[in-house]
């Protein structure tokens, strides 16, 4: 079996790497499991940039197929923030719960109309040989006014889909799997890695 780097430390990440590319014929590592520890310094500006600096990072020490993604929320009343910064936004230290809260109160009195957002996930996929390709995946959705929901991670809990009258929490894994901003970026480069003999 052919072996895989997703070059993320974050273990719900990986639960939902695995799910949706269980059918390749790849055993999918963490950095972890593969042994690797890299301090990559994501100094792209966007997602895209931000991706192909991990995977071509790891793939120059693993000398495998490395896959990594660069996923954020924007938020359009607040100019798109936080952006490429989601994970560091606020300190990363910081808890989702409070970065949650704070998007809240930042839209307080804002209508539907204007709470509009997406979740975007780029993955990129570096290749033994050098060459990357990057693939784009989002969901659309509105900021809601509360915290909603035990599934998912991150700033799932306050991104309210109105065609399913949920928060993206509240979907059970493999209804996010489908229509999730990651699950869509993973099916595109998907097809790519099946067609990959290396």
């Amino acid at each position: 079996m052919k072996k895989l780097i997703f070059a993320t430390g974050n273990q719900d990440k990986m639960k939902e790497i695995r799910m949706i590319l269980g059918d390749l014929d790849y055993e999918i590592l963490s950095m972890k499991e593969a042994g690797i520890s890299a301090d990559i310094v994501e100094d792209g500006k966007t997602f895209e940039e931000n991706a192909e600096i991990k995977a071509s990072a790891i793939a120059k020490i693993a000398n495998c197929l490395v896959l990594a993604d660069d996923s954020g929320l924007e938020v359009d009343y607040m100019d798109k923030q936080p952006g490429i910064y989601s994970a560091r936004w606020m300190g990363e230290d910081t808890s989702y719960d409070i970065k949650n809260k704070k998007i809240i109160d930042n839209l307080e009195g804002v209508p539907d109309e204007k709470r509009t957002a997406r979740f975007v996930c780029v993955v990129a996929a570096a290749f033994p040989d050098g060459h990357v390709i990057t693939k784009r995946g989002t969901i659309e959705g509105i900021i809601g006014y509360e915290q909603r929901g035990e599934n998912g991670f991150g700033y799932d809990p306050i991104f309210f889909l109105p065609e399913y009258g949920k928060t993206t929490a509240e979907l059970s894994p493999e209804e996010k799997n489908k229509i999730s901003h990651r699950g869509r970026a993973l099916e595109l480069i998907k097809s790519e890695l099946a067609a990959y003999e290396g």
